[in-house]
């Protein structure tokens, strides 16, 4: 069995929840791609990450179903786990950094998958959301606080993978940010927590709280 860790990315405030990652460091014991979507699929995480060169930070990200160029949670929890000061995905050069309790990447919109997101009247309203057909990545959030910048959100892939629901989504809240133009703080699931903010030329960093479950 190839050797991965799990970490658990975008944790509450009291070290709870966040979406679990699986992480294999040696990216070498799964040269193919093949062999490497058939292994994400087995460990059933919403995403997994192969690190081809730990030093550099190259990763690759795959779902259960499909490769994907860039990710948020996978890039947030392998920078903390490689500690380096970038990384490498076929979008582009994603920047990381820690500043103790949060991890955080730097990233553009631009490389996101593209996701629909609905905006609800009150946080009660995307609480109580069931989990809508397959077919549409939907986002959906209200505010709980717009003067502070206090999201709700939920998000539900639609990819009819086994992930009805995920967790904590790096990416989504990335093109949240960037289509409202402001700092946001996001109550995302069952108890996660991201923070984003704006940053010049476009740019936009997306970070939370890491711990690492096995």
């Amino acid at each position: 069995m190839t050797d991965y860790d799990v970490l658990r990315v975008f944790c509450g405030p009291n070290g709870g929840y966040g979406n679990e990652l699986g992480v294999v460091r040696d990216g070498s014991t799964v040269p193919e791609r093949e062999d490497r979507q058939q292994l994400a699929a087995k460990l059933g995480f919403s995403e997994t990450v192969f690190v081809d060169d730990p030093e550099r930070g190259v990763i690759d990200i795959y779902t259960p179903t499909l490769r994907l160029p860039f990710a948020g949670h996978p890039c947030v929890g392998s920078g903390w786990l490689l500690d380096v000061p970038e990384l490498v995905t076929p979008a582009g050069v994603v920047g990381a950094r820690s500043d103790g309790e949060f991890s955080w990447i730097e990233a553009r919109p631009e490389w996101a998958p593209p996701r629909t997101l609905r905006q609800y009247a009150t946080a009660a309203e995307v609480d109580a959301l069931t989990v809508p057909p397959t077919g549409e990545w939907l986002y959906a959030w209200a505010w709980e606080d717009e003067a502070g910048g206090r999201v709700r959100a939920r998000a539900f892939p639609g990819r009819d993978d086994g992930i009805d629901e995920d967790e904590a989504t790096g990416a989504a809240a990335l093109l949240l940010t960037a289509r409202l133009g402001r700092a946001l703080n996001i109550r995302q699931g069952k108890g996660s927590q991201l923070l984003t903010a704006p940053q010049p030329e476009g740019w936009i960093e997306v970070g939370g709280r890491v711990a690492l479950e096995r």
